[in-house]
Parts: C-alpha cells; sequence; structure tokens
C-alpha cells in the first residue's frame, strides 16, 4: 500500500513540472489517466501489479 501511494505520488508531482512546463498538455494527461483507468479494469492489472512490486522489492533490497 505505501508503495502504491508513493508512485501515485510522485506521477503526480510528476505531471504537475511537466504541465508548468509546458511539456505536458492537459489533453494528454486526461487520456493517460483515463488509459490508466482502463488498465485496471482489464485482465492486465494483476500482471502489472506484480511487476511494480517486485521491480520496489528489488529497489528496496539494493544497499548504497
Amino acid at each position: 500500500m505505501a508503495v502504491s501511494i508513493s508512485l501515485v505520488l510522485l506521477l503526480l508531482v510528476l505531471a504537475v513540472i511537466f504541465l508548468r512546463s509546458g511539456g505536458l498538455k492537459v489533453s494528454h494527461a486526461l487520456v493517460c489517466v483515463l488509459l490508466g483507468f482502463y488498465l485496471a479494469s482489464t485482465s492486465v492489472a494483476p500482471t502489472i501489479q506484480n511487476g511494480l512490486s517486485a521491480t520496489a522489492q528489488m529497489v528496496g533490497n539494493i544497499k548504497p
């Protein structure tokens, strides 16, 4: 749960930065959001979730 909240906050910050710099238009952001909602309701969602969880664990296990 903490990883998904952190990921959402990171994506939100990046989207705001892109919107302010002019690199991302509001219409493009809306399309990305809709794509995310549609992906979440498909059978691919568990695979994406497992991949993100495995990546987060791998990054979390790296010792500096």
